[in-house]
């Protein structure tokens, strides 16, 4: 797969997309949106993947647009008044990540700032490095998120946490973001990587299909009713009893070991 401003690898069963502009702390090009969308897919069609890193290269995470590369070219978007991201890949990046089914860590090892923060909102989890700063300077610039940050942040801390964030444009350090939900958890920056990849292991670990319908009815069920999202799981539950994972499960359980899922 050729893929721009980004490495993309598969290691067992995850699947690890790194944003690779280390020179520019990651910020984000037209090319770099296309590849990510691109690696997103296949690695959501992939059988044997059960679990997505999002990192960046170097020192930084993702720093937001690259103004200044946008700037210097006379037919890019930002030249012409409009978004990059509209304008280049329509809004299919955030769609496409919100609906893989597959559990997405974001693994942040330096400045999540704009787009770099609404790209880790769009992750399942966000693990932290305790030098990354994290933040949303879209109104310090004269601009707005235009990349589900204004509607993911809502949901992930709450109007006001979100309104602090948003209306403000300030940068937060790591320990800050967790005490307000935005990570799971913070680590020494040294520890970053082994612990993200202890995440991933742990859940690549458990029955993919289980996790992957988990992950589906939590999504479904931010928009809608408790009934309905009854109903929808009695649906999974009767599903789920014809796998093979389920009968390895309860082999397990009564041979007392570990069970190995296969997805199936």
């Amino acid at each position: 797969m050729d893929l721009q401003d980004l490495i993309y690898t598969k290691q067992d069963h995850i699947a690890i997309l790194t944003l690779n502009r280390p020179e520019r702390l990651n910020a984000f090009t037209g090319a770099m949106i296309e590849s990510i969308t691109r690696a997103a897919r296949d690695a959501d069609a992939d059988d044997n993947i059960r679990v997505l890193i999002i990192t960046g290269a170097g020192r930084g995470f993702c720093s937001g647009l690259d103004l200044k590369a946008q700037a210097e070219s006379p037919g890019s978007a930002l030249a012409q008044g409009a978004s990059p991201k509209a304008s280049l890949t329509g809004m299919a990046l955030p769609v496409i990540l919100r609906h893989v089914d597959k559990p997405i860590i974001a693994s942040i090892n330096g400045p999540a700032i704009g787009w770099g923060l609404e790209l880790a909102l769009l992750c399942d989890l966000r693990i932290a490095a305790d030098t990354a700063r994290i933040g949303d300077s879209h109104v310090q610039r004269g601009f707005v998120p235009d990349s589900s940050g204004q509607w993911m942040l809502p949901r992930l801390v709450g109007w006001a946490r979100a309104a602090e964030v948003m209306f403000l444009g300030d940068l937060f350090d790591a320990r800050t973001a967790e005490h307000m939900g935005l990570v799971n958890k913070v680590v020494p920056a040294d520890e970053l990587w082994p612990e993200t990849m202890k995440w991933a292991e742990r859940i690549a670990s458990n029955a993919p299909l289980a996790v992957q319908f988990v992950k589906r009815s939590m999504r479904l069920g931010l928009e809608s009713s408790l009934e309905m999202a009854l109903e929808e799981s009695l649906l999974r539950i009767r599903y789920m009893f014809q796998t093979e994972d389920a009968r390895e499960a309860i082999a397990a359980f009564w041979e007392k070991r570990k069970p190995e899922f296969k997805g199936r």
